[in-house]
């Protein structure tokens, strides 16, 4: 009986991952780095580059983020050129929203070439309750940016757009956003389409049913065929978890398969999925309760089942961080880059842990 109660217990921890290596990516006096889920992350080979906000830190109740919010979160890039073991930040102003002094928003005058070598973009939101999106493209890794360009609001109230799509061809991509629900409140995602290089969007399917909470930044991920998957992150009080939905008929319907993450309290943190060369999927997410942690799983089976939760670090001093985006560099490591702090009224800080996924079994 002893013997099983330890199986029980064991079952019950969180595994670690296999000598992680934490590095900072960005800390700044006076600032409040945050939310590398909403900017994006890319790669090319051994060279990544994740977006992030450098807002500004402000002294506040613990339950809240330590930021002026009546200062702007102004975009900021890190870049590293050898698998996350340096980087460099970069603020390039054809980044800059309207509002912070860039060019005007308009709509988009040329057909986006998503195949192009280079490629990247990036959704971004207004509000989470209402009002339009932007997108910005680059062909050069991210050192010029192409916009700010109108996303339309596909008759929703407002489109909440965190960077989350798909190329599928040339002039072919689906993005995965979050929509006002239809009392306004933050939100209900979705997943729309272009096959003209962006000229026009059209709304392929809601992700489930509007919830009593919200269900917000879709993570998405195409697994052949006319099959993809996504992940959503969840509130309904007092529970936050990621939530798995599944399409067979090519994004037409969904169908939720249940929680596949407890993500903790703070509202919970949003999902990030990828596929490591060995075939497993790999999900990436923050926890925000005590042991305040960046956390992952695996599936071998395309999201069917996922195994013991991997602890990627849990030395956080307060709940605020997270929002975490994930690669796999070339040697197969995985660097998965987060917004994070140390104690609970200092500035917030974007980090990177560099961690072996192991093998399949």
């Amino acid at each position: 009986m002893v013997i099983r109660f330890l199986l029980l217990v064991l079952a019950l921890v969180p595994l670690s991952a296999q000598s992680p290596r934490h590095i900072k990516v960005y800390e700044e006096a006076g600032r409040f780095g945050g939310w590398p889920a909403n900017h994006g992350i890319w790669s090319w080979n051994n060279e990544i580059l994740v977006g992030f906000a450098a807002a500004w830190f402000q002294n506040k109740d613990i339950g809240r983020h330590q930021m002026d919010s009546n200062k702007p979160e102004e975009p900021r890039l890190a870049r590293s050129l050898d698998g996350g073991e340096t980087w460099m930040i970069e603020a390039p102003k054809s980044l800059l929203p309207p509002e912070q002094g860039g060019a005007a928003v308009r709509d988009l005058d040329a057909p986006i070439e998503f195949s192009r070598s280079g490629f990247a973009m990036t959704l971004r939101l207004t509000s989470v309750h209402d009002g339009p999106a932007y997108l910005f493209y680059s062909y050069d890794k991210g050192k010029s940016w192409r916009g700010p360009f109108r996303f339309p609001m596909l008759g929703f109230q407002g489109v909440a757009a965190r960077t989350d799509y798909a190329v599928l061809g040339p002039k072919h991509a689906r993005v995965f956003l979050t929509a006002a629900k239809s009392n306004g409140r933050e939100g209900r995602p979705f997943c729309a389409e272009t096959k003209d290089g962006g000229r026009t969007w059209n709304l392929l399917s809601m992700i489930g049913p509007e919830p009593p909470g919200f269900s917000i930044m879709p993570s998405g991920f195409h697994l052949g065929g006319n099959e993809w998957i996504a992940a959503t992150r969840v509130k309904q009080d007092p529970q936050n978890w990621i939530e798995l939905y599944r399409t067979t008929d090519d994004a037409k319907t969904w169908k939720s398969e249940g929680w596949i993450a407890d993500t903790g309290g703070g509202s919970g943190n949003p999902p990030h999925i990828i596929k490591l060369r060995d075939g497993r999927l790999c999900l990436t997410y923050g926890y925000r309760s005590k042991p305040f942690s960046i956390r992952a799983k695996f599936s071998s089976d395309n999201g069917k089942t996922w195994g013991k939760e991997v602890t990627l670090r849990d030395d956080a001093a307060a709940w605020d961080i997270g929002y975490p985006r994930s690669v796999q560099r070339t040697d197969g490591k995985v660097v998965t880059i987060y917004y994070y702090n140390d104690a609970p009224h200092r500035e917030r800080f974007i980090a990177a842990t560099i961690w072996d996924p192991g093998k399949r079994i």
